[in-house]
């Protein structure tokens, strides 16, 4: 069940709607449906909406001069009705080679919690996760569904320099960078696909609230997928959640 949530003033021109502090469905289904609410009000004072796992900070374009009034308004469009549909959500089959070639931390994890690799990368792929929110860099998607077996805490020193495409594990997430980035997550492989594509009218393919299912792939099918991605002939498959 959702609990009350709560406005604060955050800077001079937003403010942060905040929800309980656990990582929960119904609370991302709440604040899902939400911002969907304020962006079908089409306000145009407001330039921008930040979803994080249990906040939206809505973005004012000006300075807010009557903080009640402004909540007051917002309490209004959360009580309110969505005209037009709920999104459709969608689950994208990433492919991943977990071949310790990419996977450089597969034999860290699989000493300290005595599993094998095998087992670590079929815990990992067999997982649906869905997606909480886009944050860090452009296209990082924060997931959620990680088997608890392979929990792995973050690096004590982040790595200055992790590859465009790895899959890495962060205490209870997963995810895949999007670009070459400093990074302190365990990397147990890689991705051809990219996540995150400025040439494209949409650069990142997928929402909060769509699901990731991992499939593993071998090397050969990686080098031949990544020789697809770059000359634009690959396809992502996707299909609708629960149609």
């Amino acid at each position: 069940m959702v609990k009350k949530i709560t406005y604060k003033s955050f800077g001079a021109n937003a403010i942060l709607i905040e929800w309980q502090s656990i990582i929960d469905d119904k609370i991302l289904e709440d604040i899902l449906l939400f911002k969907e609410k304020i962006t079908s009000t089409e306000k145009t004072e407001i330039v921008d909406i930040i979803q994080a796992y249990n906040s939206l900070t809505v973005v004012y374009k000006n300075y807010i001069s009557n903080f009640n009034d402004e909540v007051h308004q917002l309490k209004q469009v959360y009580k309110s009705i969505l005209k037009e549909g709920k999104e459709n959500n969608f689950q994208w089959e990433i492919p991943v080679c977990y071949d310790v070639e990419f996977g450089i931390d597969l034999e860290e994890i699989s000493q300290k919690s005595n599993l094998e690799i095998d087992e670590i990368i079929q815990l990992h792929s067999s997982a649906l996760y869905k997606i909480y929110f886009i944050g860090f860099l452009p296209g990082f998607l924060y997931l959620g569904g990680l088997d608890s077996k392979i929990y792995f805490d973050r690096k004590p020193n982040p790595r200055l320099n992790v590859p465009k495409g790895a899959v890495g594990i962060g205490g209870k997430q997963t995810g895949v960078y999007p670009n070459n980035s400093a990074g302190g997550w365990n990397i147990i492989g890689k991705t051809p696909v990219d996540f995150f594509d400025v040439e494209k009218e949409n650069p990142c393919f997928a929402k909060a609230g769509d699901f990731i299912k991992f499939k593993s792939i071998s090397l050969d099918e990686f080098y031949q997928l990544e020789k697809e991605v770059q000359e634009k002939t690959y396809q992502l498959t996707k299909t609708l959640y629960n149609a």
